[in-house]
């Protein structure tokens, strides 16, 4: 596959991707966590965060392949285990898109003091422009999430300028008032802030280098998120102190004072620019793990028919029937649907495909440093994972599903796992089988890893080879 973005679409979208909605109610829920030491808590996510970046940059430079985290666990510990976490991201995706897109909706519509009516129109309109943008592929779309999160760095440094002069040393005392279990209780809160690696690894093959690319585009990427997150969290403690831990938009109540009639407007800018940069990368994301796993055989075969501009529609438009069957949920039933259960449920599997992607890097990596950073993510989400409380049963449930799938079609053993395979198109010539190489693009061979293959066999088409 040809790749279709660079470094600065790269970066755009891996930063859309971890910096979500999530930053915008974050710093002021972990402040009523823990108080102060909050920060404490914001050090540990942000310190685990290196490695987990760096082992999922790793893997996507080994195995640049749309299946991403069940590509990885596939070639670490077989088809199985790659089509349980294949089936649990996938799963994921709609209700913390959902999730995602009501709070980042209800944020701005309060700062602009409009009703829950709008709110569910916003939220509706980030979904459909997301899901929009994502028909017509990386590329024509990649230039303006660029320009979108190009505008929310510069909107949330602004905040983090204006607030700084406004940071009272008093304001961090008493630094602990809830103890240890209050910063371990934040750090578990936390854990969204660092969500979205996994998703991003899904756009590994889409580089036109991955093995030169994806090491700056992590390091530009963690640098930037590192220090939005850590200038807000200060700003939030250090500016509004405990009172930070009660306010529904904190955001607001830090360009409020200094920012006169605008501070709405963009408090409610950023809020939509949050939202819609998570939705477009998990999407795509999504969307492209459920082609590799029809691909794969994880799903069926229809899923990874794709177009030949390589949108796999078919699959981007699962995705979007089951954003809209958990909105209908929502609007159904909100006392039962609602956005903490959503985004709980969408942590919950997150963190269970993270979990097993940091597994397989300690499997299939070489440096010893980052399996060694891969193992401690792993022990610290795994630990995130167990707080799910009775939410645990959903990743448990779902696996069960793709257990009872695998056992109705394994893979064929001359195969070998995560190798592109050929299937009928089921359709007009236009489409194509989504044809995504999982080893590194100079050495394609997938029965003798160490050897070249020639131009013009990499040339061909996989039914050609």
């Amino acid at each position: 596959m040809t790749g279709r973005i660079g470094v600065a679409r790269g970066t755009a979208l891996y930063v859309g991707a971890v910096l979500g909605p999530g930053v915008l109610v974050l710093p002021a829920l972990a402040v009523h966590a823990a108080g102060p030491a909050s920060l404490l808590a914001w050090a540990a996510m942000l310190a685990v965060s290196v490695p987990i970046a760096a082992a999922f940059a790793a893997l996507g430079i080994r195995y640049p392949d749309s299946g991403g985290v069940a590509t990885f666990t596939r070639r670490a510990f077989g088809p199985t285990a790659g089509t349980v976490v294949g089936w649990w991201f996938y799963t994921a995706v709609p209700m913390g898109m959902v999730a995602g897109a009501m709070a980042g909706a209800r944020y701005a519509a309060t700062a602009v003091n409009a009703g829950p009516d709008a709110a569910a129109g916003i939220a509706a309109g980030m979904l459909a422009a997301a899901y929009g943008m994502n028909l017509v592929g990386l590329h024509l779309s990649g230039r303006l999430h660029l320009a979108l999160t190009g505008g929310l760095c510069a909107l949330l440094v602004t905040v983090i300028v204006v607030s700084v002069p406004h940071v009272a040393a008093s304001r961090f005392t008493p630094f602990a008032p809830q103890g240890l279990p209050g910063i371990a209780s934040a750090a578990a809160v936390l854990f969204v802030a660092i969500c979205g690696w996994e998703a991003a690894a899904h756009l590994a093959g889409e580089f036109t280098h991955p093995r030169r690319q994806l090491p700056i585009v992590a390091v530009a990427s963690l640098s930037i998120i590192a220090v939005l997150y850590a200038g807000l969290a200060i700003c939030t403690v250090g500016v509004l102190g405990a009172s930070g831990g009660r306010s529904e938009v904190p955001l607001l109540r830090l360009l409020g004072p200094q920012a006169g009639i605008g501070a709405s407007t963009a408090a409610a800018l950023c809020a939509l620019l949050l939202t819609f940069g998570a939705c477009f990368t998990f999407i795509a994301a999504a969307a492209r793990a459920g082609a590799a796993l029809g691909r794969d055989g994880a799903f069926p075969a229809w899923f990874g028919v794709t177009g030949v501009d390589g949108v796999p529609r078919r699959s981007l438009a699962v995705q979007a029937s089951g954003a809209a069957a958990v909105a209908v949920a929502a609007l159904a039933a909100p006392t039962v649907v609602d956005v903490d259960l959503l985004m709980r449920a969408f942590s919950v599997l997150v963190a269970s495909v993270t979990l097993l992607g940091l597994a397989a890097a300690v499997r299939l990596l070489d440096s010893p440093l980052i399996r060694g950073g891969a193992a401690v993510g792993a022990a610290v989400v795994g630990g995130v994972a167990v707080c799910g409380g009775r939410l645990v049963v959903l990743p448990a449930a779902v696996a069960v599903a793709a257990l009872a799938w695998r056992r109705r079609h394994p893979v064929p053993r001359e195969r070998p796992a995560g190798s592109p395979v050929t299937r009928p198109t089921l359709g007009t010539t236009s489409r194509r089988i989504a044809e995504v190489d999982v080893q590194p693009r100079r050495s394609f061979d997938l029965v003798n890893p160490g050897a070249r293959m020639s131009a013009s066999t990499r040339s061909r088409p996989v039914s050609e080879r």
